[in-house]
């Protein structure tokens, strides 16, 4: 009984010491501005903001786009080279241009505020996910595993409406305990090996008419929470590009499952380094 008994023990253990570190981390908690402070807030609600590239109004966004549009350009290049109707994920978390946008500092408040706690910045994936009338992999609805909560920031590189498979997700109170919905999702996660759900076992639970679609022009940002948000990428009949931006608590709860934002799990470009 007792060999049975220690991970549930464990398992308090570590949320009672969780949640101690976020209460006494809130007094160092850096302060936002008002239209901030209203990102945070909805993440909380709703798991995910939508905004764009303007109206964040970054200094290091011009480099940035030029840098994701090179690397857009030698993956057209590879084109060739891919058999599968698999995404290009490309690891550039290495290009100097990318690393500086993620750490400007208005971005790095507020991760740190909603997650309450110090916050790294993992890396960034550029992807070009491929047409695809069947649901596998990040199209099936799943939550991600890397922390307790995570901080994700999506920049589509092209106009994205249903013909490109936007971004798509379901608010939090649908799906937040004690909503009796999230027994049901987890229970279903948990049966798929938490590979993922597809649309019909969903519907099941959630109709359709409750869940929130992301389409917008290219600039358009999402800022989610991709660990408490159930979320997918969409069925597509053309080519969506866009940057995975990842944050969490310093350090994660699971840490193994962050190297594949700078190690070689995806194809990293040949660049100059980021100085450590």
């Amino acid at each position: 009984m007792l060999h049975k008994l220690q991970p549930i023990i464990a398992g308090l253990k570590y949320e009672l010491g969780y949640q101690l570190r976020v209460w006494q981390y809130k007094r160092n908690l850096p302060q936002l501005d008002a239209g901030d402070r209203l990102i945070v807030n909805t993440l909380k609600k709703e798991g995910a903001y939508i905004t764009n590239l303007e109206e964040l109004g970054l200094s290091s966004t011009a480099e940035m786009l030029k840098a994701a549009q090179e690397q857009l350009a030698q993956m057209s290049a590879n084109s060739k080279l891919h058999l599968s109707n698999l995404p290009y994920i490309y690891t550039v978390t290495d290009i100097q241009q990318f690393a500086n946008w993620a750490k400007e500092t208005r971005l790095m408040k507020i991760a740190e505020n909603y997650l309450g706690l110090p916050v790294t910045f993992q890396g960034v994936h550029l992807r070009k996910d491929l047409p695809n009338e069947d649901q596998f992999g990040t199209l099936l609805w799943h939550k991600d595993s890397e922390d307790r909560k995570m901080v994700k920031i999506i920049i589509y590189l092209n106009d994205v409406d249903e013909e490109q498979g936007p971004f798509e997700y379901i608010p939090l109170h649908l799906t937040s305990f004690p909503n009796r919905n999230a027994y049901r999702i987890d229970k279903k996660l948990k049966q798929s090996g938490y590979l993922g759900l597809n649309d019909e076992q969903v519907a099941e639970i959630i109709p359709k008419s409750a869940w929130k679609s992301c389409p917008g022009p290219a600039g358009t940002v999402l800022i989610a929470d991709p660990r408490t948000a159930l979320h997918h990428g969409t069925l597509r009949t053309k080519e969506r590009s866009a940057l995975f931006f990842v944050y969490t608590a310093n350090p994660p709860k699971r840490p193994e499952l962050c190297t594949q934002y700078w190690d070689d799990t995806f194809a990293r470009p040949d660049v100059k380094k980021v100085p450590v």
